[in-house]
């Protein structure tokens, strides 16, 4: 149509600055013909992000967004998932899972506001990421365009990209001598790929960001006091936090003792197995005090339910099932639980042990009159044996049943 502007396609890039968003963000423009609107959510990496942008701008962006959301992550994400206790496999407190929906909420309604038609990120076709963010972009807008370079291009490994940034002069971190990927956050920072990719090799010292090794730890103990309402850290040592205030306080305190560090091997959704270290410091606290105050405040079998869905609840996040109706109706109930978790936990932070020695609460179930070994008016000890009768019975019939099929 005579007079018709040309409109070109463009794309919301999740950017880090990275190696791989930074070569995507050139690959982009230059095979898929996109102008790249680049967003980088700013969750307390601790980069400079004057100059995340302008490196974005340099590499070709017509946009760069970049949105500080700490206190949106800490509140919104990493509290409810707290809240929780989750954990998955035993170990691991989740920090790269719970930043993928918050980016990819924000770079869905970035799209949506100036009317762009597709997303993209830099998660290879091997990992979490990919689900993370592809759930997520699917749960709030399942017409959205997704573009995942790792599951397009000819590259085979990071090797390819570092050299095709040589040839595009991008200003990249990684190298041969440290070929390993890092992401870090205000909750933790994760090492996996390149040297650590063989899981009998001890992590180099020189890879932690957050804490110091626990043998070059303080000889003297720290003592920490946490204040929860409702299941929420609010306060430490008496003085009331912005929640991503706290947790940023959390972190100096336990990475300067050694609180944190964690070396596994975990199960990926896609199928393998991957080797992964982590430096959690603030997180692994909380997780100790919050566990603490509910020790005193929840009822035992509400405790005991709860507990029993935390691998699912931790799965939920992991898998990035974030946004999923699943996980929606399981908060609302483990939110249900923590009501009356209001209360203290003193917790002792020596040379990589993360202890609690003090509990207290306003909300507390605990009664020293029940609970004393010495002389009480509230307990008779003979209704005990009754209790263990009837709980005995089920085994005694069990017996029996075995001496008549003897006979």
């Amino acid at each position: 149509m005579r007079g018709a502007k040309l409109r070109h396609k463009r794309v919301v890039l999740a950017y880090s600055g990275g190696l791989d968003t930074s070569v995507i963000l050139k690959w982009m423009q230059e095979t898929l013909g996109y102008e790249v609107v680049a967003f980088c959510a700013d969750l307390g990496q601790g980069e400079d992000m004057k100059a995340v942008k302008s490196k974005a701008m340099k590499l070709g962006a017509i946009k760069v967004y970049i949105e500080d959301l700490r206190e949106v992550f800490a509140r919104d994400y990493i509290f409810p998932m707290l809240r929780a206790n989750a954990i998955y496999e035993g170990s691991y407190l989740l920090g790269t899972s719970i930043a993928r929906p918050l980016i990819a909420r924000r770079q869905i309604e970035i799209a949506e506001r100036q009317n762009i038609e597709a997303v993209g990120h830099g998660a290879t076709g091997k990992g979490n990421d990919q689900v993370r963010f592809e759930l997520t972009y699917l749960a709030l807008n399942p017409s959205i365009k997704i573009i995942a370079p790792w599951r397009e291009w000819t590259f085979r490994s990071r090797q390819d990209l570092i050299d095709y940034a040589k040839r595009h002069d991008i200003p990249v971190t990684a190298t041969k001598a440290k070929p390993y990927s890092t992401d870090r956050n205000s909750f933790h920072v994760s090492y996996e790929g390149g040297i650590l990719e063989d899981p009998w090799a001890e992590a180099p010292e020189e890879i932690f960001q957050m804490t110091v090794s626990p043998e070059k730890a303080p000889a003297k103990p720290l003592y920490v006091e946490i204040e929860y309402q409702q299941g929420n850290p609010v306060a430490l040592d008496g003085k009331r936090l912005s929640p991503a205030a706290l947790l940023a306080e959390l972190n100096e305190r336990g990475g300067a003792h050694g609180i944190g560090r964690i070396d596994i091997v975990e199960n990926r959704y896609v199928g393998m197995k991957s080797r992964g270290v982590y430096e959690t410091p603030g997180g692994t606290i909380l997780h100790a005090a919050h566990r603490a105050v509910e020790s005193l405040t929840l009822d035992r079998e509400v405790l005991h339910l709860r507990d029993s869905l935390i691998p699912r609840y931790a799965e939920m996040v992991y898998y990035g099932y974030w946004d999923a109706p699943e996980r929606q109706m399981l908060q609302a109930a483990i939110d249900e639980s923590q009501r009356d978790v209001t209360g203290t936990a003193r917790v002792k932070l020596y040379k990589g042990s993360c202890a609690v020695v003090g509990r207290q609460s306003p909300r507390s179930l605990y009664r020293l009159d029940m609970a004393t070994f010495e002389e009480d008016e509230v307990y008779r000890q003979k209704d005990a044996e009754g209790f263990i009768r009837l709980n005995g019975l089920r085994l005694a019939i069990r017996v029996s049943r075995k001496r008549v099929k003897a006979v």
